[in-house]
């Protein structure tokens, strides 16, 4: 699994007495809300209220955010049609961000299960994790398409890594697939989603972005030491039915080139 780094980092700034504080008040605060709120959720899940346990899911991120200081501003409207939403990959962070505006259900690399914090997270919202190789794909397929049948609303990043969210990579057609299906094709759509993330006043424009073999435990606490923070944006595109393209590789590019234009200053 290729992951993309330029080599460059942002200036990381001493915390300080006070940016400790606010680290650990904010952990402490995101521990009660995440881990307090799971049991009730994975319990609503095993006895089949799905969507029961989504509520609780898209509650909770919008807790954690708004427990970070990170407000949310939504352009557009998630789309009403059965299939799949696709998104830029920015930080750990996307994954608190699409909760909070809509329901959905996370696709990831395998990888991420055993990632600290993020893995416990990830497998307790429901989360599909896949290993992300050619000769996994027809499985990939079979796996996409019976979450589709249940009603599921799958999300996936076709970039296949994250940036510092300056830029879109390609997207990876793989995962597309699944839509386009003869017998599915007129009632699935794909709804391309642009992530931008706006730093807080005289910080790096990339500060919210976790790229490269950056650790997940120091960028968490730099962005949590944080006094002022920036913002997210997050703007949804027209959904694309699968019926209007005429392969994987066209849907793949059309979505990919609507979350583009959706990215301020990009590169």
């Amino acid at each position: 699994m290729t992951t993309w780094d330029d080599g460059s980092r942002p200036l990381v700034k001493p915390f300080g007495v006070m940016g400790w504080l606010r680290c650990i008040l904010r952990v402490s605060a995101m521990a009660v809300i995440i881990f307090g709120l799971m049991g009730p959720m994975v319990l609503l899940r095993v006895l089949g209220f799905a969507s029961a346990a989504q509520g609780i899911v898209r509650f909770a991120c919008r807790a954690v955010l708004r427990v970070i200081g990170l407000p949310v501003i939504c352009t557009g409207t998630p789309m009403p049609y059965g299939g799949a939403v696709v998104a830029n990959h920015c930080s750990w962070l996307d994954i608190f961000t699409l909760n909070a505006v809509q329901e959905v259900l996370f696709v990831a690399k395998a990888e991420v299960q055993h990632w600290p914090l993020i893995g416990v997270i990830a497998r307790s919202v429901g989360t599909i994790f896949i290993e992300r190789r050619t000769s996994h794909a027809a499985r990939h397929r079979s796996l996409v398409l019976d979450y589709i049948a249940q009603g599921h609303r799958l999300l996936f990043f076709p970039e296949g890594t994250s940036t510092d969210g300056q830029r879109v990579l390609p997207f990876r057609s793989t995962l597309f697939a699944a839509f386009m299906e003869p017998d599915l094709r007129e009632r699935l759509w794909v709804q391309p989603v642009t992530l931008n993330y706006i730093a807080p006043k005289g910080e790096d424009p990339r500060f919210y972005g976790w790229w490269g073999d950056t650790a997940f435990a120091p960028d968490l606490f730099r962005i949590l030491a944080q006094k002022h923070q920036g913002r997210i944006e997050v703007v949804f595109h027209a959904p694309v039915q699968a019926a209007s393209v005429d392969c994987r590789k066209d849907l793949a590019r059309r979505c990919e080139a609507a979350v583009r234009s959706g990215l301020q200053d990009p590169l």
